[in-house]
């Protein structure tokens, strides 16, 4: 086989893992992959009666789901299998490797095309606001489960002497908290403690609300439209950036406000998207993923506001802690990382 056809076979890879990310988030909208976890081998009759589906139409979703290796397949018994170690990545909605929610900011990026295409051409930016509705919900549902599992029991209780502030009651800031997701994972933690979330989109912060009160809120928790420089409060003990510093026009900027609203002995938790220092430490899969929405969610965003410095979403730790340190934090250490994630603790 030819070097140009061994590369026109992973394109037809790529190709087909696009079309059958479609059928993925379909699987999951269906209750295909929940109806299928723990069952074992079933057909494709059991699985359209378990939920209420056509059998016609979920014996050709069940075929591309076994040609891609999601789903098992018996070629005796004509029945499926989804092994129990897919159910944690395809059909646990609370598991921190549940990715399905991706594929609603996919289909966000096929949305925007248009603008991505003209902002190559103008060098603008697009805000965040300006984007289909579907990348906000799918921010939400792919980042919670990872905030309920690592946030305050890793990456909080990672930091120097902030978990036990916050178990007495402390004050805490979720700057560019969208909605809300991360901001509640904390107030549920800390019961004691104030959490106030920030944002500068509108419909985001009114559906934290809304969330918050769908939740039940125990803790004193709070959502107040404002921007990451325009925040007038006092006196935090912890300011979180959770996956939105690199967001930001001014990323030097905000951090700098957040340091000056801090109190003398508090802490900046910044979570980023795992990466590399430099780009040949990037070329893997995960990367793939970040640079991809970098390029039409993440540069545009910061390129549409003041400054646009324009991190990126592959910034890595150094370009970070520099960023840190010229907002006038002197301590900034790694304080915990993931597959995904990269966590960086500062101090004054």
């Amino acid at each position: 086989m030819s070097n140009v056809e061994t590369f026109a076979g992973q394109v037809v890879t790529d190709i087909a893992a696009a079309f059958s990310g479609v059928m993925t988030n379909i699987g999951h909208k269906l209750g295909l992959y929940k109806a299928m976890a723990g069952e074992g081998w079933i057909s494709s009759q059991q699985l359209a009666a378990k939920t209420y589906t056509d059998e016609r139409y979920v014996r050709e979703w069940l075929n591309n789901q076994a040609a891609g290796g999601y789903v098992a397949y018996d070629v005796e018994t004509r029945r499926y299998n989804l092994p129990d170690e897919h159910v944690p990545v395809l059909a646990d909605d609370d598991s921190p490797l549940f990715l399905v929610p991706a594929l609603e900011v996919a289909s966000s990026l096929w949305m925007d095309e248009g603008r991505v295409i003209e902002v190559f051409r103008t060098g603008e930016g697009i805000p965040w606001s300006d984007h289909h509705h579907r990348l906000f919900c799918g921010s939400e549902s792919l980042f919670r489960p990872g905030y309920k599992a690592h946030l305050a029991s890793g990456w909080i209780a990672a930091l120097d002497g902030v978990a036990e502030k916050l178990a007495a009651g402390g004050k805490v800031a979720d700057v560019g908290c969208g909605h809300g997701a991360s901001t509640l994972v904390m107030a549920e933690a800390f019961p004691n403690s104030t959490i106030v979330g920030f944002d500068s989109h509108e419909s985001s912060i009114a559906t934290a609300r809304q969330r918050a009160a769908d939740a039940k809120s125990q803790g004193c928790v709070r959502f107040e439209l404002a921007s990451a420089k325009g925040y007038g409060e006092q006196g935090f003990d912890l300011i979180c950036f959770m996956d939105c510093l690199h967001d930001m026009g001014d990323p030097v900027g905000a951090a700098r406000h957040a340091r000056q609203a801090l109190k003398d002995d508090g802490t900046l938790l910044l979570v980023e998207p795992a990466a590399g220092d430099g780009v040949e430490q990037n070329l893997n899969p995960v990367s793939r993923l970040y640079y991809a929405a970098s390029t039409a969610v993440c540069t545009p965003c910061s390129k549409s506001q003041d400054v646009g410095l324009a991190l990126g979403a592959q910034a890595g730790e150094a370009r970070l802690s520099e960023v840190l340190r010229e907002a006038g934090f002197r301590s900034v250490r790694r304080a915990a990382e993931t597959p995904f994630n990269l966590i960086l603790e500062a101090r004054k």
